[in-house]
């Protein structure tokens, strides 16, 4: 079967198998200490710390979460490199046609050949659609994703993180700094507008890479809703 004649039947088991929502769903020693600054009108006011001990803006939250290894990947020892989070469901149609015929058959790879680390995070919930080892083994290795999928089922960290869709994606600079979240690209399911194809993944990476900030930093997610418990 084409790409292009499976496109009806994605979106028709888009709108029945998943529930699929595009709703938005956040000094030397004995050395005399340097005297303090002096601000307007001559009031003494606090050193500026270093660029480096200042707190982050934006601070992605941590987190620990296990693999489908029963390894425990957390963020806070990634720090220094640029992450990306990947909200991922198996079962979600979405998901499916953007590992198979969309932009991740093959852009994690390319990205993580240049350093960046990738994660996938699953949500869902004990029965919900797209939890369990078995399932999640399977699809990970029939889409060769080289990278970790983690395990999230009790919802904390998805919620921590707003993420509402599979695929959510987010983008984390070398500071800990959140600096992208939202959608995948602007063609769901391969639908491409008329403006054309915009992988908004792609262009929040290089804008890290390049040392300047992000220009699209939010986008509105589409796809299956993250299955949560209750």
């Amino acid at each position: 079967m084409s790409r292009m004649s499976r496109l009806p039947l994605l979106a028709l088991l888009a709108t029945t198998a998943c529930g699929a929502s595009q709703a938005d769903d956040s000094a030397g020693a004995g050395a005399a200490p340097a005297p303090a600054p002096v601000g307007a009108g001559g009031a003494a006011r606090p050193a500026s710390p270093a660029a480096a001990d200042r707190p982050v803006a934006n601070a992605a939250p941590d987190f620990s979460l296990p693999d489908l290894d029963g390894n425990t990947v957390s963020l806070s020892s990634l720090r220094g490199k640029v992450v990306v989070l990947e909200w991922f469901n198996p079962g979600c149609p979405f998901v499916r046609y953007a590992h198979s015929d969309g932009p991740l058959r093959d852009l994690a790879a390319r990205h993580m050949a240049s350093g960046v680390v990738w994660l996938a995070i699953n949500s869902g919930a004990r029965g919900k659609q797209g939890h369990g080892l078995d399932i999640n083994r399977e699809w990970r290795a029939k889409w060769n994703m080289e990278y970790p999928v983690l395990l999230d089922d009790k919802g904390e960290v998805g919620r921590a993180y707003g993420a509402t869709n599979t695929p959510h994606m987010f983008v984390i600079d070398p500071r800990g700094a959140l600096v992208y979240r939202g959608a995948l690209d602007n063609a769901p399911l391969g639908k491409v507008p008329a403006e054309g194809h915009t992988i908004y993944l792609n262009d929040a990476l290089a804008a890290v890479a390049a040392g300047r900030p992000v220009d699209v930093a939010e986008t509105k997610a589409y796809g299956c809703s993250v299955k949560y418990g209750n």
